[in-house]
């Protein structure tokens, strides 16, 4: 009995060691340890490679059939890469950068909050229009971010 009990118990501990989700996301102990320039660089990289993934798309929808699972793969880099920069505005910049008693703290909220809705629409269409949006938005956000 007291066997099965530890069997029970190493199997639980193997279980939630093996299949525990891991998390990527900066840290909110609050640990003081920010790169901000490099967010706003991670963002631009987000942005450049989403604008790759529609010029791919694009390219290679005239024949669909012929290029499934290619088209597959650059709308699903698409998709990804539009999620990560809204994960660096939400969980990095509004949840732990942005601050109430900021100067420009309202022009800030919608910087960001702009940018989160063009990500959407790039997750949701091939239009470099919207790319164009992001990296202005994006240099917008820096220059009142960062001004001294």
């Amino acid at each position: 009995m007291i066997v099965r009990k530890s069997l029970k118990s190493v199997w639980i501990m193997l279980s939630i060691f093996l299949f525990a989700a891991t998390v990527y996301a900066h840290c909110e102990i609050p640990c003081g340890i920010y790169d901000d320039e490099m967010r706003i660089e991670m963002i631009n990289e987000h942005i450049d490679t989403i604008e790759k993934s529609m010029k791919q798309i694009t390219a290679l929808a005239p024949a669909p059939g012929h290029h499934a699972n290619q088209l597959t793969r650059w709308v699903m880099n698409k998709e990804h890469h539009a999620n990560e920069l809204q994960e660096i505005v939400s969980q990095y910049f509004l949840t732990q950068r942005i601050k109430s008693d900021q100067p420009d703290y309202e022009k800030k909220l919608v910087l960001l909050h702009q940018m989160l809705v063009t990500a959407m629409k790039c997750k949701q269409t091939t239009d470099l229009k919207n790319t164009e949006t992001l990296r202005k938005l994006t240099a917008d956000f820096a220059k009142l971010y960062f001004q001294k």
